[in-house]
């Protein structure tokens, strides 16, 4: 994105410029498509997400202070947040229990491509949210408990394998075989998707 650009047309959006606001919305497009893609929330389909982020975008142009220049970061943050508070008020459902509510961070795609997963079939072309939570539900409670707590936050807050280790009492080291050992079943779980097969639940 063009900073300055955009910092001109939340400007002219505050001021009520309706084809600012239209521009607005074109370049932040893309990345409201891609946070989308990852989430899953019981209730909403991905308009609905679409949606909620527009909502959002254009509630940080109200409350946007011109001063700051930082906009884009601004609406980042702003946009993640309110999808976290989407999941927050689902959190009475759990995961792998009948839970719909999931954002696939980055660091969970990042991991699954180390495996050689590709990205892309990942997030839409072969294997959706249903095959993935099948997948994820096979895992044991050791193994499901660690990618949850590293990859599946119910808050905008990232946790880490450090955190994890000193959580559970157990070495750094020990944390990161624990992590990879479940990484590498999942992929395991998850291979007939890319091979022209599916999961099935239990």
């Amino acid at each position: 994105m063009d900073y300055k650009y955009i910092e001109t047309l939340v400007k002219q959006s505050k001021d009520g410029n309706e084809i600012s606001k239209e521009n607005l919305a074109k370049e932040f497009n893309p990345y409201i498509k891609n946070l989308c893609s990852k989430t899953f929330i019981h209730g909403y389909d991905f308009y609905d997400l679409q949606n909620e982020c527009f909502q959002s975008l254009f509630k940080c142009v109200s409350s946007y202070n011109l001063e700051n220049h930082r906009f884009v970061a601004y609406a980042t943050n702003g946009i993640k947040n309110n999808l976290y508070d989407l999941i927050r008020k689902n959190q009475n459902r759990k995961i792998f229990d009948g839970n719909d509510c999931l954002i696939i961070t980055d660091e969970f795609q990042k991991s699954l491509i180390s495996n050689e997963i590709n990205a892309e079939d990942l997030m839409c072309r072969k294997c959706d949210y249903t095959e993935i939570r099948n997948a994820l539900s096979k895992l044991t409670h050791t193994e499901h408990e660690i990618i949850t707590f590293l990859f599946f936050p119910k808050t905008s807050s990232k946790h880490t394998l450090k955190e994890f280790s000193v959580l559970k009492n157990i070495s750094y080291s020990a944390a990161i075989k624990r992590k990879n050992t479940a990484l590498r079943k999942l992929y395991e779980l998850l291979q007939p998707i890319f091979y022209g097969g599916e999961l099935h639940g239990n």
